[in-house]
């Protein structure tokens, strides 16, 4: 049987305090971007890495990748956002089984709208409470949980983001 790592009086105290800021962060962020814009926290997200990307397109892989959540979730999520016509679902021209989701003029314009409420939820919620220092070591710390959960890899999700996207990952 493994020897199980308990968690020192220190650590208990950090992992309550995160998972605490952690939820508290996102459900007033969540309640507001649904208030105001009327859409979820994982919809904006999906519609802001598409105006980030060139030609806001993105192969759906590399948006499920960025936005950090499941190929099907981000499928169904780019279905309902294509019927309200914020995205555009296109075959990838090389590679006919891979689609393409494009941020389109509608969806752009709404998500214009979200943003500032948006910005100004999320500096409330987090970046008020915290003194410069406080930002910046929050900012290292979230760095190394990503670095060391994706093997290395780094935040935000870099490498060639245009429409064919980054190479696939291969698993070792």
């Amino acid at each position: 049987m493994a020897h199980t790592r308990w968690l020192d009086d220190e650590e208990q105290r950090t992992w309550r305090a995160f998972l605490s800021a952690q939820r508290l962060v996102s459900d007033k962020v969540e309640r507001r971007l649904q208030a105001g814009a009327g859409m979820p926290q994982a919809y904006y997200e999906i519609l802001v890495r598409l105006s980030e990307a060139p030609e806001r397109t993105l192969r759906m892989s590399v948006l499920a990748d960025c936005a950090l959540s499941s190929r099907s979730r981000v499928s169904h999520a780019v279905a309902r956002m294509e019927e309200a016509g914020w995205i555009e679902r296109r075959s990838c021209p090389t590679d006919r089984r891979g689609q393409l989701a494009h941020l389109t003029d509608a969806g752009f314009a709404v998500l214009e709208a979200a943003a500032p409420d948006h910005v100004e939820s999320v500096r409330e919620a987090l970046f008020d409470g915290l003194s410069p220092e406080h930002r910046s070591a929050l900012r290292e710390a979230c760095e190394a949980v990503v670095a060391h959960l994706s093997g290395g890899g780094s935040w935000p999700v870099t490498g060639d983001s245009g429409p064919e996207g980054p190479e696939p990952a291969r698993a070792s």
